[in-house]
Order: structure tokens, then C-alpha cells, then sequence
């Protein structure tokens, strides 16, 4: 008999959450190993769990689940990560499979189907609903007419406005603590801020990260 493929579920809906662990828990050749409700705690359970498919919601407190991917695969190097979403936007789809992201499935697929779905991205196959095929293929064309026509871009234009934020506060010389205190987010999701830019503008410390935005004024 086939090992379980074993799941950690990410979804800060504890309603939809809980269901769809039941959903799954059904089936012999699935495992939920795991459940987290934000970036945070879906990088800790990661680590800790190992497990061989991530089931990422796109819509997490304080980051998108496309931009928790990085952690997530650094967490968790052998697992698969599948994006299940209501999102249909075709920069969403994009931006998760640019991430790493083995699939990208809607929230609106059947049991069976999500169960098969997970069966081939533990294989390493890449899995899309059916529906955004159309899209994809409108991104990448348009991906690759935007390469063509962009010039080199500054690489602080790639932060999100929440990581602007952040490094506008680790300018000031704020801990990760004071920064969740004053974004109102938790203090798990600024590390992950704090990772992704100085991951985005190439940065090995904090330090560094303060100058390069003093540098520019953002103090």
C-alpha cells in the first residue's frame, strides 16, 4: 500500500480550514499532517512537520501566500507548495508559479478532484484548475512583452507596500516588535518582511537594510 501524502493546510479561515481537513481526511491516500492560519506559523509547522504537499491560501493576515513561498520552500526544501484560492487574477497565478509554486487550484474544486490534484503535485507534476489555463497563457504573454519593453528597475520598486512600511521602520531603528505594534500586525509576519527585503534588495543584515534606506531618505 502507498504512504499517506502528507498535508499541511494553510488558510486563516478556521471554518473553510476545518472542513476541508475533514474533507480530506476521508481519503486513505491523504495525511493532514498540520495546519497553520498564517505565514508565521505555516513557516514554523514547515520546519517541523516536513511535509510532502502545502496547501496555501493567497489571502493570509498582514502577506500574501505567494510572497510567504520563499520561507515556506527555504522551511521546507522537498515539499510541493499548491496555491487553493478564490483569487482568479492572472498576476496571482503568475506571480505563484514565478515563487515555486507546483499548483494553483480554486477553492471551487470538488473533493475528489482536489484529492487528485494533490496526488500529482506530491509527483511533482504542475497542476492549474482547468478554468485559468486561459489565463496563464494571457500572463505569461504579457510577462514577456513587459521584459522586453522594461529597463532595469531599482530593486527597492520590488517591495510590497507593507515591506516599504517595514523598512521604513527599520530605518528608524525599530525592533520587529515595535514594527508589529505599529502596522498592527503579528511579529511573526515582520520577520517574514524583513526576509523577503533583504532577500529583494540582496542585504545580508539589518543594518545594512537601515542605511540603504536612510540613504534614500526613508528615515
Amino acid at each position: 500500500m502507498n504512504t499517506p501524502t502528507r498535508l499541511l493546510v494553510v488558510d486563516d479561515h478556521t471554518l473553510f480550514r476545518r472542513g476541508l481537513i475533514a474533507l480530506l481526511s476521508q481519503h486513505g491516500s491523504v495525511s493532514v499532517a498540520g495546519e497553520a492560519c498564517d505565514a508565521g506559523e505555516a513557516q514554523r509547522r514547515a520546519a517541523e512537520l516536513q511535509p510532502d504537499v502545502i496547501l496555501l491560501d493567497n489571502h493570509l493576515p498582514g502577506v500574501r501566500g505567494v510572497d510567504a513561498l520563499p520561507g515556506l520552500k527555504e522551511a521546507a526544501p522537498r515539499a510541493h507548495v499548491m496555491m487553493l484560492t478564490v483569487s482568479e487574477d492572472e498576476a496571482d497565478l503568475a506571480d505563484a508559479l514565478k515563487g515555486g509554486a507546483q499548483g494553483y487550484v480554486l477553492k471551487t474544486i470538488d473533493g475528489d478532484a482536489l484529492v487528485e490534484a494533490v496526488a500529482r503535485c506530491a509527483r511533482g507534476e504542475t497542476v492549474i484548475s482547468p478554468e485559468l489555463t486561459g489565463k496563464l497563457v494571457t500572463a505569461l504573454r504579457n510577462g514577456h512583452a513587459a521584459a522586453a519593453e522594461q529597463t532595469p528597475a531599482d530593486p527597492i520598486d520590488t517591495l510590497s507596500p507593507r515591506e516599504r512600511d517595514t523598512l521604513r521602520h527599520i530605518a528608524r531603528g525599530q525592533s520587529n516588535k515595535e514594527i508589529a505594534r505599529a502596522l498592527d500586525i503579528a511579529e511573526t509576519t515582520v520577520k517574514i518582511h524583513v526576509q523577503h527585503i533583504l532577500r529583494k534588495l540582496d542585504l545580508s543584515s539589518r543594518v545594512q537594510a537601515a542605511v540603504y534606506a536612510s540613504e534614500r531618505g526613508w528615515a
